[in-house]
């Protein structure tokens, strides 16, 4: 009896200086819990992480029409802008964006280049002409005013007098001309093939800046990595090209009959109603455009709209194959994916299979996270890795197999972040490229049958970026960060958060209520960080600033440990500790010594008082193995500890 007091002394001794619980070691981590930004609610933005009851935001709408010069590889036209003021102040001026003057020797985007340059080099003899510009207010007695401004990428346009809140209305035109550049940033550019040049036009017209509740103006500068932030509204926009082009773009066709013969509109209603790929125009009938257009000389015009959209591109050649196929969307509706792509591109292996890709991606996100809103889903090939409009994608032409259906699924899946959900890609790339990533992970996982498959819950593959003493946070600007750093910090590293918060911290459940919800929520309006941040946690119903702190704005890791396993009594005691400064609930799987296992969760909260933590087992049965996250699913940076006894990785 005397022993075995001592026994239990003995183990308790050991657990009190393991667990550091002595008055004079304890560290109180309570401040990893605390909320580490102002979160709270407004008039605009509601502290639920809905838009508030006075949220507001401007429109803009466009109508455009253009020229193709083949001969100069230029385009220019005009543009109206019809701009609704429903902020709740008067403006005296509206910004623009004139993204072509990154292709200037000295923008601020070339001037800011790498000698050795990087994916975000582009052509230095562009930018726009501008002329005629008139700026003048919707309402009797008004004064045109053509007073402007241009610094860089951006253009201010000036009223006679301010534009009044709560609904005013002005209208905006000017004309514009530019030389499409070759190397377009891997954003857009020409490409020339066996039949022809392949234009892809993106950032072609002067875009309206976002004016909020948050920063008033949104003007950074156009450099490169940071994409775009733009307000919403309809387009009706025409492109006039040389009668032997085909013209993809985003929204619907307005004028079929003038551009499509009897047979190609035939086609076209085939592939309408067709779940395989149809051919428009078939590889044979390339340079043949008798087989499929009406006109056979000069110039033709095709007219596009899109409703409720931010942006526009389109796609210009007479080398492009052309096929189609329905794309089937919840409560009956449809639309039309389309592909367009030169003979170099064709094959079975390659962009014969592109509609097939599209097809299956934009039915994979509308049945699970937001019905697909846009007529079209057209994919380009052309010189582009991989770039993304409303309803067009530029992927590149050289892709085949996995890698077309990796590009070509994480291009449309950017049709749900940021085209419907309309996030600052300038200031938060995480908040389109990270949640992108994550929801291809599911499409790649479910294509074909696992056809690709997805690597995105191989989170242990990145830990030598994650120990890196050069890494960045996630909350990096990405005109900021290095450009080593970008892929994690944008795409994987935001994308095994939302990972980790479905299948490990929430559940598969709790997050789609919570994920769906802010896709509702902020559908077609501008959503900033913490409004998902407050979202997920409402509805999910779970204080996550603890996560939010550490892995999105922070640099530490997850290093979860089983430090012993000691018998307590009749019990086990199994000794934890967390070596990271990322706090995690701690997935345990049990193992007995009859070979039966079972599976115990404890809670984050074990952390809040410090670094160690003893859970005392009770049970009958011996333990003989223990081990951290058995799933793989935490990018746990030493997986040595992670198991009790430590010799089973032998």
């Amino acid at each position: 009896m005397k022993h075995m007091q001592i026994g239990k002394w003995l183990v308790l001794l050991l657990l009190f200086s393991s667990n550091g619980l002595s008055a004079q070691v304890t560290e109180n981590n309570q401040n990893d819990f605390n909320d580490f930004s102002y979160r709270q609610g407004s008039a605009y933005r509601a502290a639920s992480g809905l838009p508030g009851p006075e949220y507001w935001q401007n429109e803009a709408d466009y109508q455009i029409e253009v020229t193709l010069n083949e001969e100069t590889h230029s385009l220019m036209g005009k543009i109206e802008i019809s701009y609704t003021n429903n902020s709740p102040e008067s403006l005296p001026f509206i910004w623009l964006h004139l993204e072509q003057n990154r292709f200037k020797s000295d923008s601020r985007g070339t001037l800011t280049t790498p000698i050795q340059g990087n994916r975000y080099s582009g052509d230095i003899d562009g930018g726009y002409s501008i002329s005629q510009v008139s700026a003048e207010l919707e309402k009797r007695g008004s004064k045109p005013s053509s007073r402007y401004l241009i610094e860089d990428t951006r253009m201010q346009v000036f009223f006679d007098e301010p534009l009044p809140a709560n609904g005013g209305k002005a209208k905006i035109s000017m004309n514009f001309e530019f030389r499409i550049p070759e190397k377009g940033m891997d954003r857009m550019g020409r490409l020339d093939v066996n039949d022809g040049t392949i234009y892809a036009l993106a950032q072609w017209y002067p875009r309206v800046a976002v004016f909020d509740d948050v920063v008033g103006w949104n003007i950074e500068p156009y450099l490169g990595a940071g994409e775009f932030y733009l307000e919403y509204g309809d387009f009706d926009y025409k492109v006039t090209v040389p009668y032997d082009h085909i013209v993809v773009g985003s929204g619907a066709l307005q004028n079929p009959k003038d551009v499509l013969n009897g047979s190609l509109m035939e086609r076209m209603d085939l592939a309408s109603k067709s779940d395989s790929t149809v051919f428009l125009v078939k590889p044979e009938e390339v340079l043949q455009p008798e087989l499929t257009r009406p006109k056979q000389e000069g110039n033709i015009t095709w007219h596009f709209k899109i409703e409720n959209a931010r942006d526009v591109a389109f796609a210009s050649s007479s080398s492009f194959i052309w096929d189609a196929a329905m794309i089937r969307l919840p409560d009956g509706k449809t639309a039309m994916a389309q592909s367009v792509y030169p003979k170099e591109s064709d094959g079975q292996d390659a962009w014969g299979r592109s509609t097939e890709y599209s097809k299956a991606s934009i039915e994979h996100y509308s049945e699970t996270w937001y019905p697909y809103p846009y007529p079209v889903a057209v994919n380009v090939a052309a010189d582009i890795n991989g770039m993304e409009y409303p309803g067009v994608n530029f992927c590149s032409y050289k892709s085949k197999e996995g890698s077309l259906w990796g590009v070509t699924d994480h291009e449309f899946g950017h049709n749900w972040f940021p085209m419907i959900v309309g996030t600052n890609e300038r200031r938060y790339a995480w908040m389109d490229e990270g949640f992108n990533t994550f929801i291809n992970h599911y499409s790649s996982k479910l294509f074909n049958e696992g056809e690709y498959g997805s690597n995105l819950d191989q989170t242990r593959r990145y830990v030598n970026w994650l120990t890196n003493p050069d890494r960045e946070g996630i909350d990096t600007y990405p005109d900021v960060a290095n450009t080593s750093n970008l892929g994690m910090i944008a795409y994987m590293k935001p994308a095994m958060g939302l990972l980790m918060l479905r299948e490990y911290i929430l559940g598969e459940e709790r997050f789609d209520n919570a994920f769906k919800a802010y896709i509702n929520a902020w559908a077609y309006k501008h959503p900033q960080p913490n409004d998902f941040f407050n979202i997920m946690e409402n509805v999910a119903g779970e204080n996550l600033s603890w996560f939010w702190k550490s892995w999105f704005y922070g640099t530490d890791n997850i290093d979860l440990a089983i430090e012993n396993v000691v018998p307590y009594g009749n019990d086990q005691v199994i000794i934890l500790s967390n070596e990271g400064g990322v706090p995690m609930p701690v997935k345990l799987e049990l193992t007995y010594g009859d070979g039966s296992s079972e599976t115990l969760m404890l809670p984050v909260e074990i952390w809040q008082r410090g670094d160690r933590w003893n859970h005392q087992h009770r049970s009958d049965k011996e333990l003989t193995k223990v081990e951290i996250d058995p799933d793989k699913i935490l990018p746990d940076i030493n997986i040595a500890n992670d198991k009790w006894p430590n010799n089973i990785y032998e």
